[in-house]
């Protein structure tokens, strides 16, 4: 191995900390450093590799194919981040994992939301593009999830979400009146960058989200729910991390 190869076998990114060696094909994207250790229990030797900032990574085998778990933080931004590093690391398919509040009052606590298209009311997927570009997922990987989640039986939905940059602005609830008159299932923080970012960079992603709160439904009720482990939601966390995975093994068939 000559050096300048080494050096870029080496080199990590400046915030996954992650370098080419580290690199995977497949990557599954939570929000939250803590749902590392949800994944990690589905996958074979799996290891700890890094942990900077909000930014916590894992890698291990499902099925026979390696795949890297890294969490992404809160937002638009960050999310970024990750699928930019992530990409020059040589990940060419990544799925978010995250949570939703629900838009539609069909959607119930723990039940899916397969996204086919984001509003890109957040910030940074702006900061790439004009607003009039798509914000939308890699078709075949998509339908690899739509199909993971049929195999296992999971409640889920298929639709649009809206990704936002704050829970607390004034105008909350008349702005979620607004999009769920407009069709919009769920809303979250993340989906519009990763699908924005990762179609620019040439890398293809889906997102799947777990509604964690219903329409209308008390915020800060269902989130402690959420987060104390009391409520289905845990359940639809699992189908979610499940229905990712199952989906890269799709994928990974079709390309064979």
């Amino acid at each position: 191995m000559d050096n300048e190869y080494k050096s870029l076998m080496e080199e990590r990114q400046a915030h996954i900390r992650l370098s080419v060696q580290d690199g995977a094909k497949y990557a599954i994207l939570p929000g939250d450093p803590g749902r590392i250790d949800h994944i990690k229990k589905f996958l074979s030797d799996a290891k700890e590799l890094q942990y900077n900032r909000e930014m916590r990574s894992a890698s291990g085998y499902y099925k026979g194919i390696k795949v890297l778990a890294v969490s992404t933080g809160m937002g638009g931004a960050s999310t970024g981040i990750a699928v930019e590093e992530l990409h020059n690391i040589g990940v060419e398919y990544m799925i978010r994992i995250g949570s939703c509040g629900a838009l539609d009052s069909s959607l119930h606590l723990g039940e899916l939301v397969l996204v086919n298209g984001a509003v890109r009311d957040d910030g940074a997927s702006k900061a790439y593009i004009e607003p009039i570009y798509p914000a939308i997922p890699d078709t075949r990987l998509l339908m690899a999830t739509i199909r993971a989640a049929e195999e296992k039986g999971f409640p889920f939905h298929i639709g649009k979400a809206r990704s936002h940059d704050s829970f607390y602005t004034d105008r909350e609830d008349a702005i979620d009146a607004y999009w769920s008159a407009k069709g919009i299932l769920g809303a979250d923080m993340e989906t519009a960058a990763l699908f924005t970012i990762g179609a620019l960079r040439g890398v293809k992603c889906a997102s799947i989200l777990n509604t964690v709160v219903e329409f209308e439904a008390d915020l800060k009720q269902n989130i402690n729910d959420y987060v104390d482990g009391e409520s289905i939601v845990k359940q639809g966390e699992e189908n979610e991390i499940i229905a990712a995975l199952e989906a890269f093994v799709i994928q990974n068939n079709t390309n064979n």
